[in-house]
């Protein structure tokens, strides 16, 4: 009780010094409140030493400069000469300094995204350097180094490297165009599609500056059910405008792919993938959105699930599907994302294993360019599944875990559930072996990073819980869903402990015991909500179509495995 009190008391003080609305998300530059530390930063940082050569360089400088000027409350400056205590950022072409720290091996191998943080000298002045081999690593690094300060971390001789461990990490949009959000419970879509591409609102660029701070580099912007007007030059000029906001921040813009729309937006009397005349018209729609987004990611699919349109709709595969988009799409270099979740109209004998059963026998068939999407779960996104047996089961092809950041089935916006936990639980299972807890080197982990079958792309996506609620999220934890995503799919290695304790420390305060407080609560929430939610392993049995609230009893769904019934065939009687 008394650490409730506390804990009541010190978030009351907190609104006292400034009224938080929780749109700042964790990027609250206030002025450190430890005067011992802030004073030991103010000695160690006298200003930035940065060459702004390009729109990504451009914005981590102003990240820099709004960051340091926040936390150190005083002015920072962009110096012409070094000084003791420069920050040094930038790329061998952006800033000469550079190469004479770092060798060009040491530059390259940290790939397109990857920085290095470091201590050094340079004509005897002690410096912090920022370096990496392409611009949108400084911001990267621009970020990481803010993080340090806002968590209070030492300063003083600095040796870090990072590299993401995934290619592709993306944010999946369930947003409609007319603005509402599927499994949304945050407000409408923060995408106003009326007011584009004329109007720029201040959180799209927020909204990017947030991801680039956590690794997060894609953005699938529509429903999976797919409306084909996304496709249309009517919202392929809004679709540019959004691109134009992301690029400086690394963030690239995919789209859902209605499979139907070469006849509702071409007119042609099929969408058979094997028709000559459906290549053609998918290869000129691509060749279009490059010209509006020359660096469009690729198409997310949902196909023949749930309804939608799809290649078995001619008696063609899932294979034939995605190779088809992908043959139109990679000449520009894209790729095409295609989801296993599927199940018939007709309810199968198990709807669970549908997907394994439809995507197995393909494997090895697909394109180069296709990520095959898998949710963590066999089921859906449930509290507590086993993992998805495609996991281990597809070595021939690249397979991007798919997790649901948004909580369709825990709780919504009224439950704590910090969700790293099931993040990390999934990603660190080793499929041939769950057993095994010893073994790193094949677990799901390494099947999507695509070291375990050596893939030379992989991804990660996260179903997002974004709208256009003031504070993003709805509930205020659900930042710490957001945020977590992100590290962990830049590195899958870091325990749900170290993130949470990240994400206290930037979005709240420092003080000890605020923060391990929190945290406990934090990191007992997910299995305190698999032991009310899905207690003794029965999943689904919640109420049927809003996913909230008990309802095991329900069994009027218009099909047999839309019901709770459908998987636990519990009645007075027994299970």
């Amino acid at each position: 009780m008394k650490r409730l009190i506390f804990l009541f008391l010190f978030v009351i003080s907190l609104s006292g010094v400034r009224a938080e609305d929780g749109y700042r998300l964790w990027l609250r530059y206030d002025k450190i409140d430890n005067s011992q530390l802030l004073k030991e930063y103010q000695q160690h940082i006298s200003g930035l030493k940065f060459n702004m050569s390009s729109p990504t360089l451009n914005a981590a400088n102003e990240e820099l400069v709004k960051g340091l000027q926040g936390l150190l409350n005083k002015k920072i400056l962009n110096q012409k000469e070094i000084n003791n205590g420069s920050i040094i950022a930038g790329t061998s072409e952006s800033n000469p300094e550079i190469t004479s720290i770092f060798s060009e091996k040491e530059l390259n191998n940290l790939g397109e995204e990857g920085f290095i943080i470091r201590t050094a000298i340079i004509d005897k002045k002690k410096v912090i350097v920022i370096a990496a081999k392409k611009d949108i690593g400084v911001l990267y690094g621009a970020f990481h180094f803010l993080r340090l300060l806002q968590t209070h971390q030492s300063i003083q001789t600095l040796s870090i490297t990072s590299i993401p461990k995934i290619k592709y990490r993306v944010l999946n949009h369930w947003d409609n165009l007319n603005r509402s959000v599927e499994r949304g419970y945050s407000g409408l879509s923060i995408w106003d599609w009326h007011t584009l591409p004329g109007y720029i609102d201040k959180r799209y660029i927020d909204y990017a500056r947030a991801n680039a701070s956590v690794g997060i580099n894609g953005a699938a912007l529509t429903n999976v059910n797919a409306n084909s007007l996304i496709l249309t030059k009517q919202y392929l000029v809004k679709v540019k405008a959004l691109a134009d906001v992301f690029r400086p921040y690394g963030i690239k813009v995919f789209l859902t792919a209605r499979f139907s729309s070469p006849i509702e937006l071409g007119k042609l009397k099929t969408a058979d993938p094997l028709d000559a005349e459906v290549k053609a018209w998918w290869k000129q729609k691509v060749d279009e959105i490059y010209s509006y987004v020359p660096d469009f990611g690729g198409f997310l699919v949902k196909a023949n699930s749930e309804g939608q349109p799809g290649p078995q709709d001619y008696g063609r595969t899932h294979a034939d599907g995605a190779n088809m988009l992908a043959d139109a799409i990679s000449a520009h270099n894209g790729i095409v994302i295609w989801r296993s979740f599927v199940y018939s109209h007709e309810t199968p004998n198990d709807r669970i294993k549908q997907a394994y059963e439809e995507f197995k026998p393909l494997d090895g068939s697909f394109r180069k360019n296709v990520m095959v999407q898998v949710k963590n779960r066999p089921l859906d996104f449930q509290p507590r599944e086993p993992f998805s047996p495609l996991f281990g089961g597809m070595p021939k092809t690249p397979l991007m875990m798919e997790f649901q950041i948004t909580q369709e089935y825990l709780g919504q916006a009224t439950n704590l559930v910090y969700e790293a936990p099931l993040f990390n639980e999934v990603l660190k299972t080793d499929p041939f072996n769950p057993q095994d807890k010893n073994n790193n080197d094949s677990t799901i982990a390494h099947v999507i990073d695509g070291s375990l079958d050596n893939h030379s792309i992989s991804g990660i996506a996260g179903v997002s819980n974004i709208g256009n609620d003031i504070n993003w999220t709805g509930h205020p934890f659900g930042q710490a869903n957001w945020y977590s995503y992100g590290r962990l799919a830049w590195d899958y290695n870091l325990s749900p402990s170290t993130i949470a304790d990240e994400w206290i420390r930037q979005t709240f305060s420092n003080n000890l015991t605020f923060v391990d407080s929190i945290k406990k609560l934090m990191i007992a929430s997910r299995e305190a909500v698999v032991n009310y939610m899905t207690p003794l392993g029965l999943n689904h049995i919640m109420g049927y179509g809003h996913h909230y609230g008990p309802a095991p009893w329900y069994d009027k769904a218009p099909r047999a495995d839309w019901n709770p019934l459908y998987f636990h065939r519990a009645d007075s009687a027994g299970i």
